[in-house]
């Protein structure tokens, strides 16, 4: 009856994964149709109708894209800008509002090809992609400058690291404002907000920084990969709130001082940083999918003949690790959890210095995860070791535990303390055949997060048909690799690797010992193939790792078999009983 309710269970559990893993997937892991050609520009969805948002972000919907394209050329095609180049960024500033506004990324592809252009980090205001920061004052009694003021710049500059610029504009009521603007050479803008007081009265001004974007570009929201607001508040981090949330509040006040707040996808961020002075930060919705983080500084008091400055930073790029920890170094707080490594950082990070250094020596971040497997697998040989020493154990004792079930078949209570008390008379770890697959799990999860939030990850190919390891296999084996017209459903998008993950697994369990339960023995056979349902849309580098981790297993255990030959003896007498008994069943 039990084993019967066990086959039950582990059946409908099945196929409750089976049929809602799609659905699991495509909200962790949501992939963007293939648009269809647009002839004509069309006004964009509603967001009743809006594709849902990718892991990697940016426009989905045909008409926007085509929209976003339309728009940048109206936008960027008139004068009055000031260019940006730099190693990290180029782009231009807007002069009218000093609005940094039109920011593309170097060194980042917006997709794996080659010849595809760099990342763009900043839109106009108006355009599909929205996205741009301000530095700026609010004053009482006072004209400050706005989105609609005109600033002033020398004649041909051009912002580069070695040529800072200076905008300025006269509110022809005595008082001078200034933005002194630098850049680094990854993705770093410095802003010096200056007010010289020239009238013949105080005034009281408050300089502000902001970041506004949409988030219709936004990236996919996970529990594990957290989008949207980001920032550091009396130097703790947090991530949040989502758009949504901002939505239902309308403004949302950040407590404590603001270090540094933003918005966050899986891979960008942009973020104003305060420097020198308590600050004020606060999310806001400003409707039609608009959002606003701003870092509003205390009130100061110009008295006349005086100069007041205040220097901000703008962060505007990719959350490159060694980037991010160099700025935490230079005095931004806690700046490298920018990047979503959640509680286990402490497991995660190291795992991602040795894949990085690994991938420097060999050039090739798949190789560099087959040697991370590799070392991973040596570390746990010694465990290894003590799992097959304790099979060997357990099968030993199967005589005697046959003889204690027979014996209490009516008294199950009685049955399981005789087997412990044989157990521990025996000396005998049921448990440790799994410990090595437990020792491995936070090694997947550390290798999971890593492919999904490290932007080294990007992009990376291995071999052949893999060119991005952070992305699922693109080729599956249902539709002949791209050759018949359809895309399969997600559960059932098997790529070469899963298949390869199914047949590894299955060749190295059949080399485990036949279980004395029958409905073990059932879930054993089906594992791999459920396995390979599963892994089929997690990113290839995971896949990678988990085959190679099978490869070396079976090598494993062929070695272990041959220090233990009661071992493989009584798994060859397993295999040939159930040889007999199958032939049996079918005469």
């Amino acid at each position: 009856m039990d084993n019967q309710r066990n086959i039950i269970l582990a059946v409908v559990l099945t196929a409750l994964i089976l049929f809602g893993w799609e659905a699991g997937v495509n909200y962790f892991y949501p992939q963007p149709k293939a648009p269809p050609k647009v002839e004509q520009v069309v006004q964009p969805q509603d967001s009743a109708s809006r594709i849902k948002p990718t892991r990697e972000g940016g426009l989905r919907d045909a008409a926007e894209i085509a929209l976003e394209k339309q728009d940048l050329q109206t936008a960027l095609g008139h004068g009055g800008r000031l260019p940006i180049a730099a190693p990290g960024v180029s782009g231009s500033i807007n002069l009218t509002g000093a609005l940094l506004d039109d920011l593309v990324l170097n060194r980042h592809r917006e997709t794996v090809k080659k010849d595809s252009g760099p990342v763009r980090m900043f839109s106009p205001a108006g355009t599909p992609a929205q996205q741009f920061a301000q530095f700026g004052w609010v004053g009482q009694g006072v004209a400050t400058p706005n989105s609609s003021t005109v600033w002033t710049a020398p004649a041909g500059a051009k912002l580069t690291p070695s040529t800072p610029v200076t905008l300025t504009w006269d509110n022809g009521q005595g008082q001078v404002f200034a933005l002194t603007l630098k850049v680094d050479n990854d993705y770093m803008i410095t802003a010096d907000q200056r007010v010289s007081n020239k009238g013949a009265i105080p005034v009281t001004v408050q300089p502000f920084a902001l970041v506004n974007r949409t988030d219709e570009t936004a990236a996919a929201y996970a529990w594990t990969l957290r989008t949207g607001g980001i920032g550091a508040f009396d130097g703790s981090v947090a991530f949040g709130p989502k758009y949504d949330d901002v939505v239902k509040v309308g403004t949302q006040e950040q407590t404590g001082n603001t270090d540094w707040i933003g918005f966050t996808d899986v891979y960008w961020m942009s973020a104003v940083i305060p420097v020198g002075g308590k600050a004020h930060g606060s999310f806001r919705s400003m409707g039609d999918h608009i959002f606003r983080a701003d870092a509003v500084y205390d009130q100061s008091m110009i008295q006349p003949g005086q100069t007041v400055s205040r220097e901000t930073k703008l962060f505007a790029g990719a959350k490159e690790h060694g980037v991010l920890d160099a700025y935490e170094r230079q005095g931004v707080a806690n700046f490298g959890l920018a990047i979503d490594w959640g509680w286990f950082r402490w497991f995660e990070k190291p795992i991602f210095w040795l894949l990085t250094s690994l991938f420097k020596l060999v050039g090739n971040f798949g190789v560099a995860i087959i040697l991370l497997t590799v070392i991973v697998r040596g570390i746990m040989f010694p465990v290894a070791q003590r799992q097959f020493a304790s099979m060997a154990a357990m099968r030993a004792i199967q005589p005697k535990m046959k003889a204690i079930q027979d014996r209490y078949k009516d008294d199950r209570e009685k049955q399981q303390k005789e087997i412990m008390e044989l157990y521990k008379k025996e000396g005998v770890n049921p448990l440790a055949g799994c410990l090595p697959m437990f020792l491995q799990i936070p090694v997947f999860f550390a290798l999971y997060k890593v492919l999904n939030l490290a932007i080294e990850m990007r992009h990376q190919p291995f071999v052949l048909w893999i060119k991005d390891l952070s992305a699922p296999d693109p080729l599956h084996i249902l539709n002949l690799f791209g050759l018949l017209p359809f895309d399969p459903p997600g559960f059932l998008g098997i790529g070469l690797l899963a298949l390869l993950l199914g047949v590894t697994m299955f060749f190295q369990f059949r080399l485990n010992p036949q279980q004395m339960d029958p409905t073990q023995q059932q879930i054993f056979a089906l594992m791999p193939w459920f396995m390979m349902f599963v892994m089929a849309p997690f990113a290839s580098g995971l896949l990678v790792y988990w085959i190679t981790s099978n490869i070396l297993t079976i090598a494993q255990q062929k070695y272990l078999y041959s220090r233990h030959p009661q071992l493989k003896a009584q798994v060859e007498k397993d295999a040939q009983d159930k040889a007999r008994t199958t032939a049996r069943a079918g005469k």
